[in-house]
């Protein structure tokens, strides 16, 4: 079965936020590719300081999920952090589980629904991190952490 991993664009602080990611989750990088590590090409036009971003990054999450991310070059551009128009949605086993998540990956950001019991009787609570990323963290024992 197709499976959605989702993947986030940063601009220059990739590192940093999936450090903080797997602080939270837990586990290892399954990759860290940095611009410098590309091949020597006559065409890479990256600065010595883009030498050192991520050009990718992925964190496995749970069995079957990674959430991976990159940083944009500067010449791309930048990312404008406050238009995304999706969320990463997190289910869980356990309320005590969206609770431990939530309270860590909301550290520092902005909560838009507070975790708590929603209307159409899941745990829910949707926030956007300090770096921007918004999240939606739900608990329904209905489905007991799978989506069906």
């Amino acid at each position: 079965m197709a499976q959605i991993n989702p993947y986030i664009m940063f601009n220059g602080n990739a590192e940093e936020a999936f450090n903080f990611y797997k602080s939270v989750f837990g586990g290892e990088f399954a990759a860290v590719v940095r611009f410098k590590d590309l091949p020597n090409d006559p065409d890479n036009k990256f600065t010595e300081i883009e030498g050192d971003k991520i050009m990718h990054i992925a964190l496995p999450i749970g069995k079957h999920d990674v959430l991976m991310a990159n940083d944009v070059p500067t010449s791309m551009g930048v990312v404008n952090e406050r238009e995304n128009r999706s969320k990463i949605s997190i289910s869980t086993e356990s309320k005590e589980e969206a609770d431990k998540i939530f309270e860590a990956l909301s550290e520092g950001g902005e909560i838009e629904a507070p975790i708590g019991d929603s209307p159409w009787g899941s745990y829910f609570g949707m926030f956007r991190d300090k770096y921007g990323i918004e999240w939606m963290i739900d608990f329904d024992p209905r489905y007991k952490g799978e989506i069906s």
